[in-house]
């Protein structure tokens, strides 16, 4: 029996579809994973098994194949796990519809929860641009998923709630929308410059230095507040564009830097490498 499904690896901040084709067939048991899967994704095949048996299915005790396409790119991480199972579910459960062709991103649990994974933002903006418009993903990029327009997002926290989902047992809940991004979304400044005292001469170059866009050289003992001042720096740009706000937060979303409950970088990034670097 054959099924398939549909889900995202990552390439930078390029989302690149795969095609999970399961193939379960008579013959000694086995379990293996091809089209150039990395040990994370070898190591699925365990995550899904005990996830199915701990979520009430019964996992075929068949030979069972699984094609990550297209061969010739490396599939990294554990994006693949949930809909690896639902394919395995799918291939011997004849109820089990996806009529709408969801795209499922998702790690596993052995006791079947969805765990969240890194780059959700990247990889569902990717896929709404190749015409996809469902997709399933863990409850905890939930916020992350929220602020993309036109795309309907079902958020699951585990997997037997996504097939009573996809069997119609249970209805299913898009997340909603958070179309505009409010006071209530964004992320406050840790250090905001008008609270700091005294130092007017260091505060006026700054701002001097930041509307203008220059670069700004500070000299001083230790301790004397370069530091501070330096981090106060995002509290006295212009705001960010909407498009600046989803771009730098797909950064952050892939270098697994997000605050699950914000959801977007707002403002922006200030980054302390050490001098020597």
């Amino acid at each position: 029996m054959l099924s398939k499904g549909i889900s995202y690896a990552l390439n930078g901040l390029t989302g690149i579809k795969v095609d999970v084709e399961v193939d379960i067939h008579k013959g000694l048991p086995k379990f293996d994973i091809v089209g150039l899967p990395d040990t994370a994704v070898k190591e699925s095949k365990e995550r899904v098994r005990s996830a199915i048996k701990n979520s009430g299915f019964i996992f075929p005790n068949k030979a069972i194949t699984v094609n990550l396409a297209p061969a010739d790119l490396k599939k990294e991480g554990a994006y693949f796990d949930l809909a690896i199972a639902l394919s395995v579910i799918k291939a011997e459960d004849e109820n089990f519809a996806d009529e709408k062709q969801f795209v499922v991103l998702g790690e596993l649990g052995l006791d079947g929860k969805v765990r969240s994974i890194d780059g959700i933002m990247p990889m569902l903006i990717s896929a709404k641009r190749q015409g996809y418009d469902y997709f399933i993903i863990p409850k905890e990029n939930e916020k992350e998923a929220s602020f993309i327009d036109d795309v309907c997002v079902l958020a699951v926290e585990t997997l037997s709630e996504t097939v009573a989902c996809l069997k119609g047992e249970k209805p299913i809940e898009f997340v909603k929308k958070s179309l505009e991004i409010n006071s209530e979304n964004l992320n406050e400044f840790s250090s905001d410059l008008k609270f700091v005292k005294g130092q007017y001469g260091a505060k006026r170059a700054l701002e001097i230095a930041v509307s203008g866009g220059h670069n700004v050289l500070m000299v001083g003992s230790p301790g004397s507040g370069k530091t501070m001042l330096a981090k106060c720096i995002p509290s006295i740009m212009p705001d960010m564009t909407k498009e600046e706000i989803l771009e730098t937060t797909q950064i952050h979303s892939v270098a697994g830097k997000l605050a699950k409950d914000k959801g977007i970088i707002s403002h922006r990034p200030f980054m302390t490498p050490h001098h020597t670097a």
